[in-house]
């Protein structure tokens, strides 16, 4: 359980799902209605969910590029989180908005794999929650001729790798869509 003291509660977290983001992306339409899937199910189960948008050089705030995609859609009383950097924690309200609903466990979904995924799924684990990755509701871009692996290869050792995270009173793991609970109790 999270070493958060008071924080029972579990948030879903949609992290940088943003045209320019994920167009292109290997799976960006089943990893779109997974994250769809996953909203519905938080809000009949009246989970937080918090949305994430990143801007930089690339991403220009405003720009048609920075706007999430279309097929998600955010209601005016989930919070909007903006940040600058690939931690979704770092230099934002994230935390504040977490604490005030009690959240000590995060579901995390979202773009880049490689880039804003793992530094969230890191920087929340370190900051004591415990942490759960939806292993098909996550992507990356294709930056094979910079040396990297293929998507799907970014895809599967992220998934990999944080399902065997562990840390005295937290815990990540992966899990599919399918499997993913709300519950205090990890997913099984």
């Amino acid at each position: 359980m999270t070493t958060l003291p008071n924080r029972p509660n579990t948030a879903l977290l949609v992290v940088d799902v943003q045209k320019g983001a994920v167009d292109g992306s290997h799976n960006r339409d089943s990893m779109i209605a997974n994250i769809n899937t996953l909203v519905d199910k938080a809000r009949a189960e009246d989970v937080p969910v918090i949305w994430v948008q990143h801007s930089d050089d690339h991403l220009k705030r405003d720009s048609e590029a920075w706007q999430y995609v279309p097929e998600l859609t955010r209601h005016d009383t989930e919070p909007l989180v903006h940040k600058q950097y690939g931690d979704s924690f770092e230099a934002t309200e994230l935390e504040e908005l977490l604490s005030e609903r009690g959240v000590g466990r995060l579901v995390v979904t979202g773009a880049q794999t490689d880039a804003c995924i793992r530094d969230t799924l890191h920087g929340a684990f370190v900051r004591g929650y415990d942490v759960t990755l939806v292993g098909d509701a996550h992507t990356t871009e294709d930056l094979t001729e910079y040396g990297a692996p293929t998507p799907e290869l970014v895809v599967a050792h992220t998934n990999l790798y944080w399902d065997w995270q562990s840390a005295p009173g937290r815990r990540g793991e992966t899990v599919d869509t399918a499997k993913v609970t709300f519950t205090a109790d990890v997913a099984s």
